[in-house]
Order: C-alpha cells, then sequence, then structure tokens
C-alpha cells in the first residue's frame, strides 16, 4: 500500500464516508454513454491537485480492471524519489447511478467510499480523463500515454474552470518511463 497513503488518507477517508462522500461537486455532471469495458486498462496521472497520500510521488499510473464481484479493481501505483521506492495501493469501485454513467464510489479502506466523478472523457478513443472527487478539492488529468497534447490540456483546463475549479493548484506528473 502506498506509504504515503497512510494515516492521513485513512483519517480523510473515514471522515469523507462519514458524511456523504458519493456526492459531486457544483456545476459537474459525470459524462453520459460511459463504457467500463473501453476504460479498463492503465491511465497516467498527467496532473492531479495536491494531496498527502500522493506527495512527492511521481510516475503515477491508475490501472482498472474488473473485480469478479462485478466492481472495478483499482490499483494505483506512484515512485518516490525521495525514498527511492514504488508504492502501490489498491482499492474497489462501483458505480453510483448506472453503468452508463461515470460516476463511481471508490475505496481504499475498508467500508469508505469516495466519489470518482468521470466529468469529461475522449468518447471516440478513450485515450483522456479529468476526474473529480466528492468536492472542489480533487481533480485528476489522466491519460492513456504519459503526455497529452497541448490541445488536449488546453481543453481540459478550460472545461475544469468553467466548472470553477482552481487550475492553477495543478500538479503537473513527472512521468520518465522507468518501469511505471
Amino acid at each position: 500500500m502506498f506509504k504515503k497513503w497512510g494515516l492521513v488518507a485513512i483519517v480523510s477517508l473515514v471522515f469523507v464516508g462519514l458524511f456523504g462522500c458519493t456526492g459531486m461537486p457544483d456545476n459537474v455532471e459525470p459524462v453520459k454513454g460511459f463504457e467500463l469495458p473501453r476504460y479498463l486498462g492503465k491511465w497516467y496521472e498527467i496532473a492531479r491537485f495536491d494531496h498527502s497520500f500522493e506527495e512527492g510521488l511521481s510516475e503515477v499510473t491508475a490501472t482498472y480492471s474488473m473485480r469478479s464481484d462485478g466492481g472495478v479493481k483499482v490499483i494505483n501505483r506512484g515512485f518516490s524519489k525521495e525514498e527511492k521506492t514504488w508504492d502501490e495501493a489498491e482499492g474497489k469501485a462501483y458505480f453510483v447511478e448506472s453503468e452508463t454513467t461515470g460516476h463511481l464510489k471508490v475505496s481504499f479502506f475498508g467500508p469508505f467510499y469516495a466519489s470518482y466523478v468521470i466529468m469529461e472523457l475522449d468518447k471516440e478513443g478513450y485515450q483522456y480523463a479529468l476526474i473529480t472527487g466528492p468536492d472542489k478539492d480533487y481533480l485528476w488529468i489522466l491519460a492513456r500515454t504519459p503526455s497529452i497534447s497541448d490541445d488536449v490540456r488546453m481543453g481540459l483546463l478550460e472545461k475544469a474552470t468553467a466548472a470553477g475549479y482552481d487550475v492553477s493548484k495543478l500538479i503537473w506528473v513527472e512521468h520518465d518511463q522507468t518501469g511505471s
């Protein structure tokens, strides 16, 4: 499990879990027409808002696969340059609404779930996505490759800004492809 995803993440998720964490931020709508089989596989974290559970990590990836109970297995992996180690966390996710709506709940710790809302998605090729959590303190840009074009980047930043996110807070994740 991610060392960085230790006690702080547990406490945060417990707090969020106790206070209705599967909601959505204002001005955010999950994508419709979502196709889970096309979303499965490996995604690179291109950018994120800073959180203690990912602090100092580069080469962060998320890999999604099916669970035997119909849910989604989530493996988050990242490299700590400071510690020179790979850290990994395994979670599970389930749809909140229908399976064609990009709104899931994800848990890395027991019965506590937080929203995973896909607010923008390349529906043609499933090559990039803009993700938020239960509130505007969470934002991720994911892609199937370690980098995205300037046009895609600008489009995602515009979408996030229009929804009320302060995109100046994004951390752009380094990927040097040494084992991720």
